[in-house]
């Protein structure tokens, strides 16, 4: 019904939404009745709106309070707040004009019509209004909002971070301790994430989707570059702004538990279709030659690598040759001098028992003898300033233009030569690096930004990416095409350990559950990983869906001096026992694929997941589920003792054959160095080929 726009006590005068049912009902007046008490109805007090919508099925139902006086939305379950938008001069609605702050305030007017709640309210910039919309349905609702009487560049919400409880999802973020590097917080309200530059063709794995620990869950539905701000200056806010003026468009989830808003999430932007990697790229590592040489790689040195591994029974499933083998970016030619015999090197890495690898990227450096060729034939993206010329982006490794994926022509120019060099050198599969768009770039005609993440995985798909993946994010297509996802560079200290497991969860919940993390022992050209962080690292990833190696267990070269480092041979041994059970746990994590594949459910996940009751769960941030049975509580710190905590159930103790009833917090728990606790929950499904695999 459509109302007058009127302050709230004359709205409450003149409405009342309050229904009388009269006594004695025929069994038809009382389904019609029923019926009418699971509608979402509005009903106003003096200080606002409160639109409730009640149970269904599964869904708990909830209020969404309305505060009328300055615009603020309030949602509860149950009659506890879990979700609230930010007051006083922060604004819950907020917008950029002129280059000033601004928000909406008093609200003026609202209707509630065909199931649809508009609000009209004004804002502290003169003349402008803001007109929102609220669709609720039976878990979630959307909110759309704009302004109206001025030309903003930017809209966001704002939230009080405290009235979720903690928060998570994201993706990689940047944040004021050195992430995604060296620090993931978890949960994100934790730490400062400070992301200005969140978008769709960022390299970062990010998505705009972000749950609490009151099952409550935020979706940003845009392609346009967000700047992200969660507790930054532990200001106890989270900000979600969108460098656009076009209308906001949200959605907010609620739900029982955080898990079934992940799933509400992925019913939105789809589950993986299939999985990339085959059996045995699970069940083994990958040998990546980039933490190892960095960019001071050729083939006597991969050559000696691959030897190494083999004679020390270190297996894997492949061997890649990282950056720095091309005569220039963009060639796709072999550096002569570095690389006298590519086809020979190939022959020798397959009769080591590995398949061979590449690097590649889509990225034609100026110098390169093909970047002129490109420029002539229109096959690289063009700048968003200046159409007529190609757009031209700086990197580590120069100053390069991008193949246009979006030109049917230049995508078939780049496939055949990939594919011409893959056949002329027995090349197995590739390591796509680098972006596919650029902000400073234009689209193809017809194409916006976002289109370059299923343009990328298009591309991707037609080849072997031996189990590294490919880092596409934001777009329906990524979450279906079910690439392993690859994390950021890592450093090789004991915070990027610690953060490369917080940073899988933090992928892995935001739709993409095929996860490694970084190359085990880092590989941010920092010094060479010490024994203890390279074997505590290899016992971590044993846990994880996938390995994916570089720093040999047997001698590596220091980035910072050049000087060659020797381990020890505990050190081998220990890595290799790290794989080892891996490998052992191939079939039970095999079976989790099969599982995600059907539900979209990580492989990887926190323990709240699958113990939403379990309050201590909400902040571990060290172990973690790997499927329903297994939980991985791995020493990440030089420490000799670690606490490990158990949620509720009966748990095998691995290390120890003893069964112990959670929840139950295990202090001083001994990690000597050939130690890594690990527990099978007895009764989950999959325990009895975990414990085979374990034992």
């Amino acid at each position: 019904m459509r109302r007058p726009s009127r302050g709230p006590k004359v709205l409450l005068a003149a409405l009342s939404l309050t229904l009388a049912l009269p006594v004695g009902l025929t069994a038809r007046q009382q389904a019609q009745a029923a019926a009418t008490s699971r509608v979402p109805r509005v009903t106003p007090a003096a200080d606002g709106l409160t639109l409730t919508v009640p149970p269904s099925g599964n869904a708990p139902g909830y209020d969404l309070k309305v505060t009328t006086g300055q615009l603020a939305l309030t949602t509860r379950r149950s009659g506890t707040t879990v979700l609230a938008t930010a007051g006083g001069s922060t604004g819950a609605l907020r917008f950029r004009a002129g280059g000033s702050r601004q928000h909406a305030t008093r609200v003026t007017g609202w209707t509630w019509e065909h199931g649809v709640l508009s609000l009209t309210a004004d804002t502290t910039a003169p003349g402008a209004t803001v007109e929102a919309r609220v669709t609720p349905s039976a878990d979630r609702y959307q909110l759309d909002w704009r302004v109206r009487g001025a030309a903003p560049d930017r809209l966001g919400l704002a939230y009080d971070l405290k009235s979720a409880g903690h928060w998570y999802g994201h993706g990689e973020a940047q944040t004021a301790k050195g992430g995604p590097a060296t620090d993931q917080p978890w949960p994100l309200d934790s730490g400062e994430v400070v992301h200005p530059s969140f978008g769709p063709a960022s390299y970062y794995m990010i998505d705009p989707f972000w749950y609490t620990s009151s099952a409550t869950g935020l979706r940003v539905d845009t392609g346009h570059v967000m700047d992200v701000a969660i507790n930054q200056g532990k200001d106890g806010l989270g900000r979600f702004d969108i460098e656009s003026a076009e209308p906001y468009r949200a959605t907010v989830f609620v739900e029982s538990t955080p898990l079934e808003v992940y799933r509400d999430y992925v019913g939105v932007v789809g589950r993986p279709a299939k999985s990339d990697a085959t059996y045995a790229q699970y069940a083994k590592p990958v040998w990546n030659s980039w933490a190892q040489f960095y960019t001071h790689v050729d083939q006597a040195k991969l050559l000696d690598y691959a030897q190494d591994l083999h004679d020390h029974g270190v297996t894997g499933h492949a061997l890649q040759l990282d950056d720095k083998w091309e005569s220039n970016y963009g060639n796709m030619t072999f550096d002569a001098k570095a690389y006298p015999d590519p086809k020979a090197m190939s022959k020798k890495i397959h009769a080591l028992g590995f398949d061979f690898g590449l690097w590649v990227t889509l990225w034609i450096n100026l110098d390169s003898d093909q970047y002129g060729y490109a420029a002539d034939h229109g096959y690289l993206l063009k700048d968003a300033a200046d159409p007529t010329k190609p757009c031209r982006v700086t990197w580590w490794n120069g100053t390069a233009g991008i193949v246009d994926l979006g030109n049917p022509d230049a995508k078939a120019w780049y496939v055949s030569r990939l594919k011409a060099l893959m056949s002329a050198y027995g090349i197995d599969g590739l390591k796509f690096d680098t972006r596919f768009f650029d902000e400073r770039c234009a689209p193809h005609p017809g194409y916006r930004p976002t289109d370059y993440q299923r343009l990328g995985a298009g591309l991707a798909d037609e080849f072997d990416l031996q189990g590294v993946g490919i880092r596409v994010h934001w777009d329906t297509t990524a979450h279906r095409a079910g690439f392993v996802t690859r994390q950021v560079d890592k450093g090789t200290g004991w915070n990027s350990l610690r953060a490369s497991v917080t940073q899988n969860l933090a992928i892995s919940t935001i739709g993409y559950p095929f996860v490694t993390t970084d190359m085990i022992g880092g590989s941010s050209a920092q010094p060479a990983p010490t024994k203890q962080v390279l074997v505590r690292w290899a016992q971590s990833a044993a846990l994880m869906p996938l390995m994916y190696s570089s720093t040999s267990p047997v001698d590596t070269i220091d980035a910072p001096t050049g000087k060659k480092v020797t381990y020890d041979q505990e050190t081998t041994d220990l890595y290799r026992a790290a794989i080892a059970r891996h490998e052992r746990l191939a079939p039970y994590i095999w079976d989790q694929v099969q599982q995600t594949l059907k539900t979209g459910d990580p492989i990887m996940r926190p323990l709240f997941f699958d113990f939403p009751q379990d309050p201590a769960a909400y902040t571990v941030t060290d172990e973690w589920m790997l499927g329903p049975a297994v939980l991985a509580a791995p020493q990440l710190s030089d420490g000799a003792t670690r606490t490990v905590h158990l949620p509720p159930g009966t748990w095998y103790d691995v290390r120890h054959g003893t069964r112990i009833r959670g929840p139950k917090t295990l202090t001083a728990y001994a990690t000597p160095l050939g130690v890594t606790p690990v527990f099978v929950g007895l009764g989950a499904d999959g325990a009895a080929k975990a414990l085979h695999a374990l034992r």
